[in-house]
Parts: C-alpha cells; sequence; structure tokens
C-alpha cells in the first residue's frame, strides 16, 4: 500500500510572514501553487505541508493554541512523516500532483509564532512543493506518495 496521510485543514494567507487560516478548500495550479495565498508564484515553494503530529508535539511544549495555519503550513496533515521524504517525491495532494521541492526552510526573525511560542516546527519539518497537475485539496482528502 502507498503510503498516505489525512488531510486535517487547508489554509491561506493574503500577505507573506503572518500566520495562514483555514479555508474550506484550496484550488492548485501548475506554475502558479495555491490561487488565492500569498506564497503562489512560478517558484518551488508553492505549497507548504507540515504534519499534524509535528504540531502536537510542539503543542506539549508551549501554553498558546496551536491551530491550523499557524505554523503558515497550507496543507496540515497526519499519517506522513514528511521530512523523511526525498526532494523529488511526487505526493497526490487531494486531486492535485506536487512534487517534494524543499525539506524545511530557514526560519525568518520575525516569524509570527517563534515571536509567540519561542521556537517555530515549520524549519525543521515542513516540507515544500510545486504544482504539477492542477487539482483541488479539502479537509478529508488524502496526501499520498506515488510511485515513480
Amino acid at each position: 500500500m502507498k503510503e498516505q496521510a489525512t488531510i486535517r485543514a487547508v489554509c491561506v494567507s493574503e500577505r507573506k510572514g503572518e500566520q495562514k487560516h483555514p479555508v474550506d478548500r484550496i484550488d492548485l495550479r501548475p506554475h502558479h501553487g495555491i490561487v488565492g495565498d500569498a506564497h503562489a508564484g512560478d517558484w518551488h515553494r508553492q505549497v507548504s505541508l507540515l504534519a499534524k503530529e509535528s504540531v502536537d508535539r510542539m503543542q506539549e511544549q508551549v501554553s498558546i493554541p496551536l491551530h491550523p495555519g499557524a505554523f503558515a503550513e497550507n496543507v496540515l496533515c497526519e499519517g506522513i512523516t514528511l521530512a523523511e521524504l526525498p526532494i523529488g517525491t511526487k505526493l497526490q495532494i487531494g486531486s492535485a500532483l506536487c512534487e517534494v521541492t524543499q525539506i524545511g526552510k530557514e526560519c525568518h526573525a520575525d516569524c509570527a509564532i517563534r515571536q509567540q511560542a519561542g521556537d517555530c516546527v515549520m524549519p525543521r519539518e515542513g516540507i515544500f512543493a510545486v504544482v504539477l497537475e492542477a487539482g483541488e485539496a479539502r479537509i478529508g482528502d488524502m496526501v499520498q506518495v506515488m510511485d515513480d
């Protein structure tokens, strides 16, 4: 069976450098990313994914509530250790096909969650992808590792 996870939240933000907020669904477009998200564009970090398990571990260490989108992730999913996926891995995210382009990232100094919680899990355990084939994703859809 293919490795898969369940989407627990899909989130967007209107501006870079801020937490994202949950939405009902996201539209993913090639060479663009997520329609309506501040990080959309023809670059290598069109879609960000974070595992709910990572957020749960972080929640045990801080007193502030960590809502979906708190780490500026577009897709919060449960069931895959995302940071262990190699760059180049193809992922079916809902009905869209994406490719992992980066594991983790450098956290900028004004990261909203780092300021509030003193730490941010996204630089260590978040992943980024580009959209190869258009589609949409919503809560309850699957993120599935595709065979080459």
